[in-house]
């Protein structure tokens, strides 16, 4: 798989894997503590970088990541949203975060939902998760919209400090039944 061939397109969105020249916007939606508040707070733009290689090193090593999030109308990168199952993961999780002038337009719920179709068609998963923040209301309100439900709660494995979460998704069947 060529990394470089990897691109979805939504009506306002386009999905691609992580680049260099996306790091500085990433490093200002980690550093902003309103936008990284369900992310384990704020960020310096060092651990924002070893953050950002993890991402990049995860399409390398695996095939799949988080896509960057990149805005049609402005070419601005508003967020990172995609699959993400790091070692000792809850389950195949498609996560979203969006920097905060990207919230409150429907990004999320269209980027997720391009991701899932993705990684359904792509990865052969069988479910998909989304760990939310149990204060998270907008996430789960995604979720929703996604048609997951909440289907129990967990926590997240180190070095997220074992914070609790609840754990919507739903199955790769019941995904497809709502597209039609």
């Amino acid at each position: 798989m060529n990394l470089a061939d990897i691109r979805l397109e939504t009506e306002r969105l386009i999905l691609r894997p992580i680049q260099r020249e996306d790091f500085d916007a990433w490093a200002d939606f980690m550093g902003d503590a309103e936008s990284a508040r369900f992310f384990g707070g704020a960020q310096s733009r060092p651990i924002a970088w070893r953050g950002f290689l993890t991402m990049a090193g995860a399409w390398t090593i695996q095939g799949y990541s988080m896509f960057s999030v990149i805005e049609k109308a402005s070419g601005r990168w508003i967020g990172r949203i995609g699959p993400w199952v790091p070692e000792g993961w809850p389950g195949t999780e498609v996560g979203w975060g969006l920097a905060r002038e990207a919230t409150g337009k429907g990004y999320a719920t269209e980027a997720a939902e391009a991701s899932i179709d993705w990684a359904f068609a792509n990865l052969g998963w069988s479910d998909v998760i989304h760990c939310i923040d149990p204060d998270n209301v907008n996430s789960a309100q995604v979720a929703t919209r996604l048609g997951s439900r909440k289907l129990r709660q967990g926590s997240m494995p180190l070095p997220s400090g074992d914070m609790s979460c609840d754990i919507w998704g739903q199955s790769r069947e019941a995904w497809f039944a709502r597209r039609r």
